[in-house]
């Protein structure tokens, strides 16, 4: 009996370790870049170009930060990216909300038309979308004579209407939740004399504020990072910060030559450029953490 117990024990242990191996290396996979990106962004130059030095820079410098900094336009695009990135998201949400507590609650008719709507609209690629949306934007410019193309008011309209970056998902996050509220609930509510969207706002979202922070997060990141849609639409007409990275070689060019300094592109001061414009989202979930994980946790909590 005790040699079963303590091969079972052995056992146990010898899996506990295999499985922290696992996630050790597949954590590495992830945090490799990230790593390399910090390092490279507090190398001198001649640390950059130096074989012998690969993770631990022999100096660290602020320079390359300064650099892109300046490159960047920081304190312009920081904001414009916050601002932008925050209005999308919010109207994401709340078009997410409203519309998987719609598919929760309420039988209508074409409901499953819709539905399967919704999933095409993740299936098919959004370069497939964004021509026949590109030239929907256009013919209404034409026609109210309003300048849309290079403004932000088309991917402001396309959020609030359900076509903004990966809004299939953020509205199965929602639906997945509000199936798990009891039913009862709304009746309760409606026989007390509340309508529908009373219901909805002092129930379902009051129930589900952590989803709704975890589904703004996910919206403002991917809202962040996008770069295909907002430079189709949006185009040249606001400076964010993702865009001014992708043109950071043309911009670094015309920095320099503007100033006369004597600097020459090299990896770090692009992997600086890179760290600063991940840096608002790692500072973002650093301070909410604790509430994502909680929202993540709990809508898997509440249910009849």
């Amino acid at each position: 009996m005790k040699k079963h117990i303590t091969k079972r024990m052995i056992s146990e242990k010898t899996m506990r370790i295999v499985y922290y191996v696992l996630l050790v290396c597949v954590s590495f996979v992830f945090l490799e870049p990230i790593f390399r990106i910090i390092s490279k962004t507090f190398m001198t130059p001649e640390d950059v170009i130096d074989p012998v030095v690969d993770w631990v820079p022999r100096k660290l410098s602020l320079n390359n930060l300064k650099v892109a900094v300046k490159v960047l336009n920081l304190r312009q695009t920081l904001t414009n990216s916050i601002v932008f990135s925050g209005i999308l998201a919010a109207a994401e949400t709340f078009c997410a909300a409203i519309t998987g507590f719609a598919l929760s609650r309420y039988e209508f008719a074409g409901k499953r038309f819709w539905y399967v709507m919704i999933l095409l609209c993740f299936i098919v690629p959004t370069t497939v979308l964004m021509i026949p949306r590109l030239m929907m934007f256009v013919t209404v410019q034409e026609s109210i004579k309003f300048t849309l193309i290079g403004t932000p008011i088309p991917q402001v309209l396309m959020a609030v209407f359900g076509q903004g970056v990966n809004s299939t998902i953020l509205i199965l996050i929602f639906q997945n939740f509000f199936n798990l509220i009891p039913k009862s609930l709304d009746e309760a509510a409606m026989i007390d004399g509340a309508g529908p969207f009373r219901v909805f706002m002092h129930i379902g979202i009051r129930l589900s504020l952590s989803t709704v922070l975890v589904v703004f997060l996910f919206a403002f990141v991917w809202n962040w990072n996008e770069t295909y849609v907002t430079g189709t639409l949006l185009r040249s007409g606001m400076q964010l910060l993702p865009s001014k990275l992708s043109l950071f070689d043309s911009e670094f060019e015309g920095v320099v030559s503007s100033t006369g300094s004597a600097f020459k592109l090299n990896e770090a001061y692009k992997m600086a450029a890179t760290f600063i414009s991940i840096a608002p989202l790692l500072l973002l979930y650093s301070f909410v953490q604790r509430k994502f994980i909680e929202g993540i946790e709990n809508t898997g909590i509440t249910g009849e």
